[in-house]
């Protein structure tokens, strides 16, 4: 047998989630001898694998950041701006050393019988064929994210080989692409095509945002007046960051609330706004191309810092046009009206293919598991599968927020576990949740983005009351899942 390396804790990916994760680790059960295994050259995950032009945050960084780091920048940053921010937290707390990179799992067994983790590590060298290495744990904790990040989604449309020129997505941005003086096709109205259009507008001949249905979008400065203010008075950075993160967040629960509450008055408040950046003389693009179909909220909203993107539109720099494909052609995309738009570049803003647990093969004792045969214990926890963790974060929050909550959680388990003498803890259905609904990782009336509603049933289940609910309510979590119940038989000890 290979020589395998042991750990108590492993931690999955060295992303936002993962610094994380070693982070709290390190202070809360400082006797837990653990390692980061990330498949990527570098630390960062989404910031790192995301290099298009204009890449920046949609959450601001007050909620963004880490709750035990101060963000001293601007509430919306860029990708390298977060990428320092995490290099610091990894200097700051010395965990480079505990971090290996390109170490990419290909495959976990359970051994009931050691009370571990078996992991198939494939480790990609400089120049070199991979190698295939074996690591142990008795506990993992899943901070790989959930898409994949070697390749986005993009449709097959009919055509696509006969366009002459280049088609990209912002995930695996080309190094080499030249777009100054071109005519630029970005299909998708999501973040990243609100983040990219105004990047690359000044500079192009012509980019035009191709949408099948329009998004929300909020319109606001890149700045905090609150945190702003608190700074001129030389309150200290923990305090101006942790007054700033619950106005915030207060903020974010009102408005997320009155969407369902009073979703008309919200919308036409959102294309109120939109119509005040793009200015007189627009209100048929807002009618036409910027009103969506669903309720706010029902699919997550783009902040528009500075309004950027219809400061472009306003211009003449960039355009939108709602419509269908119909096919790809030599010189750029004929659309179901009939109409031909133009393009020396195609750029696929369509989102990203889902994955669970990293698109890792998983087995327990033997058994492949199938995760969409498991019911989540509050989103964080499976049943069936021991000394397991996923971090999933928030669809209308930062995803910060619920890592941060996750973090505490573990620790807590962990020394909830070793105090009982145990050393191995699974989620289990109890006599009373036996039978019960059983209901999608996320109902599709409360959040149906496109790359769920491909995935969903992938995902693990949740059930139709406590634990087995996978909450998605920071203003709820934040107070339940700290006191959240160890002991009620829902969590079974060995």
């Amino acid at each position: 047998m290979p020589s395998t390396e042991h750990f108590d804790v492993l931690i999955v990916g060295a992303g936002i989630s993962g610094i994380g994760a070693a982070f709290h680790l390190q202070q809360q059960c400082p006797d837990k001898r653990f390692v980061i295994l990330e498949s990527q050259a570098g630390f960062g995950g989404t910031w790192r694998t995301h290099r298009y032009p204009g890449i920046r945050s949609d959450s601001d960084l007050f909620t963004f950041g880490y709750r035990f780091k101060p963000w001293m920048g601007k509430p919306i940053a860029t990708a390298a701006e977060i990428q320092q921010y995490l290099g610091e937290v990894i200097d700051e707390n010395r965990l480079a050393p505990l971090i290996r990179y390109r170490h990419t799992i290909t495959r976990a067994d359970w051994s009931g019988d050691e009370k571990c983790w078996h992991l198939q590590v494939s480790i990609e060298g400089e120049g070199d064929a991979a190698q295939t290495r074996h690591f142990s744990a008795n506990f993992l904790w899943m901070c790989q994210g959930y898409y994949r990040h070697a390749q986005g989604y993009t449709p097959a449309w009919p055509g696509m080989d006969s366009f002459k020129g280049r088609i990209v997505h912002p995930q695996t941005w080309p190094e080499d692409l030249e777009w100054s003086g071109k005519q630029v096709v970005v299909i998708g109205s999501g973040a990243t095509a609100a983040t990219l259009i105004p990047a690359i507008a000044g500079s192009c001949k012509s980019v035009t945002m191709l949408q099948r249905s329009p998004t929300y979008f909020i319109t606001g400065r890149n700045a905090n007046e609150l945190a702003d203010m608190l700074r001129q008075l030389d309150i200290p950075p923990e305090w101006t960051h942790e007054i700033v993160r619950r106005k915030v967040l207060f903020d974010q629960t009102n408005f997320t609330r009155r969407c369902v509450a009073e979703p008309e008055v919200v919308k036409k408040e959102l294309l109120a706004g939109v119509g005040a950046a793009l200015g007189p003389g627009h209100e048929n693009v807002v009618q036409e191309h910027l009103t969506p179909r669903y309720r706010p909220w029902q699919q997550r909203i783009a902040f528009v810092p500075d309004a950027d993107l219809f400061k472009s539109m306003r211009e003449g720099h960039a355009s939108i046009v709602t419509d269908e494909i119909e096919a790809f052609v030599a010189d750029g995309i004929r659309l179901k009206s009939g109409q031909v738009l133009l393009a020396d570049i195609i750029v696929t803003a369509t989102g990203f293919n889902l994955n669970v647990m990293g698109d890792i093969q998983f087995h327990i004792d033997g058994r492949p598991l199938d995760w969409a045969n498991t019911v989540t214990w509050r989103g964080a926890m499976f049943s069936g599968v021991p000394n397991l963790a996923w971090v999933f974060g928030y669809f209308r929050a930062s995803w910060t927020l619920r890592a941060d909550l996750i973090g505490d959680f573990v620790c807590r388990l962990l020394r909830h576990r070793d105090a009982k003498g145990a050393a191995v803890v699974t989620p289990t259905l109890r006599p009373q949740d036996q039978g019960m609904s059983l209901l999608p990782w996320v109902e599709p009336d409360n959040f149906n983005p496109g790359y769920l509603a491909r995935g969903v049933h992938l995902l693990p289940k949740q059930g139709d009351h406590m634990p087995w609910v996978h909450g998605q309510d920071y203003a709820v979590e934040k107070d339940e899942l700290p006191k959240a119940e160890l002991d009620d038989g829902a969590l079974a000890y060995s």
